[in-house]
């Protein structure tokens, strides 16, 4: 089985609580009118990965991080993989966080084993599409207030929903990369 994604980021502190391995799928049918990663949404877009590649990649580094973040694009539209890499995840002690801009209502009435199966392995779903006129940066890891937490398990009801993170990473190649979400007018005033 095959799998299209457009970035993975081993670890990192800002798409969600801890250390944390990030995916980003490639492909994305709903196209958020402003959405901030539009380059997601074509599914011929990214690169794509023997499924076995992912999740030794992911074995590697469980024992570094607390959790995998599924991000996009769409990971639903790709449920038959992502349900392989959440069972994977899962086995080896790693929590699960994903983000759609389906509504979990929508998910649950599928008619889905593969979503139906990632659903009961997934801790927090955050879900709902980015709406322009409702942008909202208060609260961590979502664009606007009509998102929400749906928190599928009990490990994380508890965690504190205060404040976004970012990260700065300076590439060898002189790029610099921002993974998180902050303001990008406070970004501009650092430079």
């Amino acid at each position: 089985m095959n799998v299209r994604i457009n970035r993975i980021l081993e670890e990192t502190i800002s798409e969600g609580p801890g250390k944390r391995f990030c995916i980003w799928f490639q492909g994305c049918s709903l196209h958020c009118p402003d959405c901030a990663n539009r380059e997601l949404w074509d599914f011929e877009g990214g690169k794509e990965y023997v499924i076995e590649e992912i999740l030794e990649k992911i074995e590697r580094h469980a024992t570094m991080v607390e959790g995998i973040t599924l991000l996009g694009g769409e990971p639903f539209e790709q449920a038959q993989a992502v349900e392989r890499i959440v069972s994977m995840s899962r086995k080896c002690g790693l929590s699960v966080i994903i983000f759609s801009g389906y509504l979990y209502e929508e998910l649950v009435k599928l008619d889905s084993l593969y979503i139906k199966k990632i659903l009961q392995q997934t801790d927090i779903l955050i879900d709902g599409r980015y709406e322009k006129e409702k942008h909202d940066l208060s609260r961590p890891w979502v664009g606007s207030v009509n998102q929400k937490y749906v928190f599928l398990t009990e490990r994380y009801k508890n965690f504190s929903l205060d404040e976004n993170k970012i990260e700065i990473r300076i590439c060898r190649d002189g790029k610099i990369k921002i993974n998180g979400m902050t303001d990008i007018d406070e970004i501009k005033m650092w430079f």
